[in-house]
């Protein structure tokens, strides 16, 4: 039996004519009241994790009511996220300001994760990421933090312009988020002058990766070795192909 190339779409649901607008504008609003938390947040976050605490008392410096602190970030894990979010766009401007357009693959890959480390602007704030990570690996969060990371190696390679739409959409995306996984872990216990041993590292593991893949050329280029991947590329042509990011979305 062949798996299914799309899924069905799903069934839609009739919407007031102002619903929508009106569920917008809420949604834009909060999005404003999360921006203003997380800027207060991860001061209080160094003393109070990601807690319900951190929360409320960032709601206070940023002069946001109580209730609507809650309805923007129910939970710590949701802020933590929200934070991890904000990261990820602050590397995807930075990276659009380099000229890209002379740089190779590898370089442009190194570069983006460096950006997304340099991201974190203070110490204050990798302290915060330091909470985080302990909080998505919490049994009960680190589906949720797998996620994350996930979007960040997706992000990346969508900004590199990256145009897989079969298995190696999703292995590209599984590489690069254990190689930013292991490096975001080591960064966070390096005091090295200017992240230097953090950098050297990112190089090292960048290395391993391209050897991987250098080798996986070589396998395809044999006649035993198409062989022996003959069965995953064939499952790779039932997979559904991968989503595609609208522009501005």
């Amino acid at each position: 039996m062949s798996l299914p190339e799309h899924d069905a779409p799903a069934a839609e649901t009739a919407t007031a004519p102002g619903a929508t607008a009106t569920a917008a504008e809420g949604a834009s609003g909060l999005d404003a009241v999360r921006a203003k938390l997380l800027e207060k947040l991860p001061e209080h976050v160094q003393f109070d994790g990601w807690s319900r605490a951190a929360i409320d008392m960032a709601a206070v410096d940023a002069d946001v009511p109580e209730d609507v602190a809650r309805m923007a970030f129910p939970t710590g894990v949701d802020a933590a996220a929200a934070f991890h979010a904000l990261g990820d766009r602050r590397m995807l401007e930075a990276l659009s300001r380099e000229p890209l357009g002379a740089m190779g693959m590898t370089a442009k890959i190194t570069l983006a994760i460096r950006l997304r480390l340099e991201s974190v602007s203070s110490e204050t704030e990798k302290e915060a990421v330091r909470r985080a990570a302990s909080l998505f690996a919490l049994p009960t969060n680190t589906a949720r933090g797998a996620r994350l990371i996930w979007a960040t190696a997706d992000a990346i390679w969508t900004a590199l312009g990256d145009e897989s739409d079969d298995l190696n959409w999703y292995s590209k995306r599984a590489t690069l988020s254990a190689v930013i996984s292991s490096t975001v872990l080591y960064w966070l216990g390096d005091d090295s002058e200017g992240a230097a041993d953090t950098w050297a590292y990112l190089d090292r593991r960048i290395s391993d990766v391209m050897k991987i893949e250098k080798a996986k050329a070589r396998m395809r280029a044999n006649p035993l070795g198409r062989m022996a991947t003959s069965g995953v590329e064939a499952l790779s042509r039932g997979l559904k192909k991968a989503p595609r990011r609208r522009a501005g979305g």
